[in-house]
């Protein structure tokens, strides 16, 4: 059996500029294609950590490029955050609205939790339509929609019909309802794979809050 040559290394960077050239011609056909821009309805959903973190990733990516962008958390808003520290020093282009009064095992009292999730969808809804705001983050409201304290035809009827074009909308939390996965344009699931939490250590300093 005869043995292939060994290639030089100058051999494998023609090869490999070779292989990059013909993947950015095919990458830059297939961009030439995507001609629409609009607000975006993201869902960041799962059982993994990160939805959140992923939201407000978006947050401060928008806020690089002088963005005004509003922030209505639906139960956290009472947990002094690491984000919500940062976006303090942004007033001038943040609007925070720390709606939640924590998760429904600690206050225990559905009507209250039913009222506040009320109102946080409320401010949501007036900022969404205000278009002062390029983004507007719904930190946990899938949260809210799982225990059926909004009804879901409402929340999807909304961000289908009112939501303007230009408007990017984030939510985040575990457990979206299908309907609105269905109407969203970009939808991530993150899959736990493993977690500190389930070997004793609690939640960390700038890693959780």
């Amino acid at each position: 059996m005869t043995e292939k040559p060994q290639l030089t290394e100058a051999e494998l960077d023609a090869r490999h500029a070779d292989k990059m050239r013909k993947k950015k011609a095919a990458r830059d056909k297939i961009m030439a294609t995507k001609t629409i821009e609009k607000g975006l309805l993201i869902v960041h959903t799962g059982k993994g950590k990160g939805k959140s973190t992923a939201g407000f990733g978006m947050v401060f990516r928008s806020l690089g490029h002088g963005h005004k962008v509003a922030v209505v958390q639906f139960v956290k808003g009472r947990l002094e955050t690491g984000e919500r520290m940062a976006l303090d020093r942004f007033e001038d282009l943040v609007t925070i609205k720390r709606m939640g009064e924590g998760f429904t095992w600690e206050t225990q009292d559905r009507q209250r939790d039913i009222a506040a999730a009320r109102s946080a969808w409320d401010a949501a809804k007036e900022l969404i339509l205000s278009r002062e705001h390029r983004l507007v983050l719904c930190d946990e409201l899938n949260i809210v929609l799982r225990y059926d304290y909004i009804p879901i035809e409402e929340i999807v009827g909304f961000l289908r019909d009112e939501k303007p074009e230009d408007v990017h909308v984030v939510i985040t939390g575990r457990n979206a309802k299908e309907e609105l996965i269905e109407i969203a344009d970009l939808v991530t699931d993150m899959t736990q794979i493993k977690h500190p939490f389930r070997s004793g250590v609690k939640p960390q300093e700038g890693i959780e809050f």
